[in-house]
């Protein structure tokens, strides 16, 4: 890698491509590692609406298939192993409507079913290869004296060994196209939103083509021949589904989520530039009440949250940022209203569920820990991967005296965290006050087994 790095700056632009498909491949390896994931309650139930139709088609379970919403702003998607598409939240904010947003989808579920994760490396490969062997000859070159020489072979291997990865690699953009333009056609989906995105990217790549500005990932990593447009070009417009219309009640959705997720994600001042005050959506308000909280101004952000809630008091998505901006603004009570409409409405998100025993213990009233320990346990029940909720269900138990199950929630969030020595420990300190045999029990051993064969794993 770090030989890769070298002759990058040294080359400039042309070998850039090459050292993203090298950054891609690790990503591919360990992409939750290097990234942050977001996890939102509304964006998470969109997601999957809109993908159900295309997991479907594709012969898929929905249930097995992930897609996952990685805090970045780049705009990529990516695949990495399993069934699980990661999208950047910048994919999101750069595309225009839902369809868009499905033929990406469609586009990466066509790399998992044509197990390409797998295949990646066989590319890679072909492509070390004849860089190693470029470096090789062009450091020998410079050892004899030719540095003008050796500097030549070197670039001329990395011009080939950049060649042949992108061929190896745009055969399988190809079938990835082909692949998700059938389970469009077969989903009754237009493939209109992936052949405009897909152009959109193209032309900010010729954008930048003559110049030494990044180009965004999407497009080093899915790059995009002549041939390959015009295929794709002729396989959509000739689709059963081309006119096939989305739903409305989708788009609206999708403002939603675009929007919150400017609010979330760009400058505050971006933001509300974005969405001024005189645009009184509900997707506007969305982005000014976050844009708003994470400048630290409370009383502006719950004005706008006001202003959703009073357009539909019944919307859970609403209620739970109204409850959010309350308890992070130093008033749980408060907060807990709200968040119990947002739990029944959402019927019982695990990640509002979450918010809510976080309230009721954020209160310190001990009169609400049997609450909160009984919804987080149920939260956590529903979606095991949550490690803030296994932290609040430890310090309920802790607060009813339950130490060993204080414990075992506590191995269970250091097991997610990936540490291996705290999660061991927790776990067999549960394990010697938990009865043998029961579930918490074995459930305790299950994890300090596995924290056990982790770190000698390491040690290897």
């Amino acid at each position: 890698m770090s030989l890769v790095a070298l002759s990058t700056r040294r080359l400039g632009r042309m070998l850039r491509a090459l050292l993203a498909a090298s950054l891609a491949l690790a990503l591919t390896a360990q992409p939750v590692m290097a990234q942050s994931i977001l996890r939102d309650a509304e964006t998470e139930a969109y997601l999957k609406e809109i993908s159900a139709p295309i997991v479907a088609a594709a012969g898929l379970q929905p249930g097995n298939v992930d897609i996952v919403l990685v805090g970045d702003k780049e705009i990529n998607a990516f695949v990495a192993g399993g069934q699980a598409v990661y999208i950047h939240s910048g994919l999101i904010e750069a595309a225009d409507n839902t369809n868009e947003i499905q033929g990406v989808i469609a586009h990466e579920i066509g790399h998992i079913t044509g197990g390409h994760v797998i295949r990646f490396g066989e590319g890679a490969r072909g492509a070390t290869g004849i860089t190693l062997l470029s470096l090789l000859l062009g450091a020998a070159a410079m050892a004899a004296g030719s540095a003008e020489a050796g500097m030549g072979v070197m670039m001329a291997g990395q011009q080939a060994a950049l060649g042949k990865f992108l061929a190896f690699n745009r055969v399988q953009e190809s079938s990835a196209d082909a692949a998700g333009v059938g389970f469009l056609n077969k989903a009754g989906i237009s493939g209109k939103g992936m052949l405009s995105f897909f152009l959109k990217l193209r032309k900010e790549e010729y954008r930048y083509a003559s110049t030494y500005a990044e180009v965004d990932p999407f497009m080093q990593t899915h790059p995009m021949s002549g041939e390959r447009e015009a295929t794709l070009t002729g396989d959509v417009m000739k689709s059963p589904a081309y006119e096939n219309k989305t739903d409305p009640a989708l788009d609206a959705k999708f403002k939603r989520i675009k929007a919150k997720l400017i609010g979330y994600m760009d400058d505050p001042t971006t933001a509300l530039r974005k969405y001024p005050e005189s645009d009184q959506s509900a997707a506007a308000h969305y982005a000014r009440a976050y844009a708003w909280h994470r400048g630290a101004y409370p009383d502006k952000a719950v004005e706008e949250v006001e202003k959703l809630v009073a357009s539909d008091p019944k919307d859970p998505y609403f209620r739970e940022l109204q409850g959010q901006i309350l308890l992070e603004s130093g008033k749980p009570k408060e907060a807990i209203g709200p968040l119990r409409i947002a739990v029944q409405g959402s019927r019982s998100s695990p990640l509002i569920s979450s918010l809510l025993g976080h309230a009721l213990l954020a209160t310190e009233d001990p009169a609400l820990v049997p609450e909160a320990r009984d919804v987080l346990k149920v939260a956590v029940a529903c979606d095991r991967d949550n490690p803030f909720a296994w932290y609040t269900l430890g310090m309920a138990y802790s607060r009813l005296g339950d130490e060993p199950r204080a414990q075992l929630a506590t191995a269970e969030r250091y097991a997610l965290l990936g540490n291996d020595r705290l999660a061991m420990a927790s776990a067999e300190a549960a394990m010697s006050r938990i009865p043998r045999g029961t579930p918490d029990y074995i459930r305790a051993e299950d994890i300090a087994l596995s924290a056990r064969a982790a770190a000698s794993q390491r040690k290897k």
